[in-house]
């Protein structure tokens, strides 16, 4: 009897220093205010980077001072730099949602994918170069592919035609908000793209109108443009390039 209640009271104290231990625990991370490396919080950490200083700020070493630890702290979550970039591009196309099929309203279901997709890469100036430099292995960019794909043939584009019109759409998406983030400036708050095309119209105006007659005649219109108007001009006239009409059912033929 002496010896159970020897063993229990030893047990009891046991239970009693691990509480007292679990005490000090919360304060130590309280006092370090550290939470604790995720992946999400990697790709938060580099998102807020690039939206303020563009992706060319973006390294593994400036993602961890944001999170106050080392490099190494991040390795165990995303192997490299181009991983990281892939994880960002996938993220940014998941935000993106894909419409049902109408086959009356195809090429403006098209557009608004890829409107949709462009402000989520402007958001973050200079990301869609990473989408330029990776491979097409993100189920949430392939998810952006089946969605337009299946678009395109229920409105009876030909595959083929319809494949190489959705890689078209995807370069020129990316092309050109990098364009644009190349007169990206964070911090003066001024328009370059304005100033580039001011500059332009002064160029164009020196040159000797017998040489190049049609520039001088019409520098109004090679220099014109507000807003989005070049990307939507484009786009639209690369699916003004297809030739929709009544969807071929598969024959046995075919397998």
């Amino acid at each position: 009897m002496v010896n159970r209640r020897a063993s229990d009271r030893a047990e009891m104290r046991d239970e009693w220093a691990a509480k007292v231990a679990a005490l000090a625990e919360p304060s130590r991370v309280e006092r370090s205010g550290k939470a604790p490396i995720t992946v999400a919080r990697i790709m938060d950490a580099a998102f807020g980077l690039v939206e303020t200083e563009g992706f060319e700020a973006l390294t593994m070493r400036r993602v961890a001072a944001a999170l106050q630890t080392g490099p190494a702290s991040l390795y165990a979550h995303v192997r490299n730099k181009a991983e990281l970039d892939e994880l960002l591009i996938s993220d940014l196309c998941a935000r993106v949602p894909v419409p049902e099929p109408d086959p009356a309203q195809w090429a403006e279901q098209m557009l608004a994918i890829c409107r949709a997709l462009r402000d989520e890469y402007l958001r973050y100036p200079g990301i869609s170069r990473a989408a330029l430099a990776a491979a097409p292995n993100s189920l949430d960019a392939l998810r952006l592919s089946e969605g337009m794909l299946t678009i395109l043939l229920a409105a009876g584009v030909p595959p083929q035609s319809a494949a190489w019109a959705i890689d078209a759409a995807f370069l020129y998406v990316s092309a050109y908000c990098f364009e644009v983030s190349l007169r990206h400036d964070p911090g003066s708050g001024v328009d370059q793209r304005v100033l580039d095309r001011d500059a332009l119209v002064e160029r164009y105006r020196m040159l000797p109108g017998d040489t190049f007659p049609s520039t001088v005649a019409h520098i109004r219109e090679l220099t014109s443009g507000e807003g989005h108007e070049r990307f939507e001009f484009t786009l639209t006239a690369l699916l003004g390039g297809l030739s929709p009409g009544p969807r071929r059912t598969p024959s046995a033929t075919d397998a």
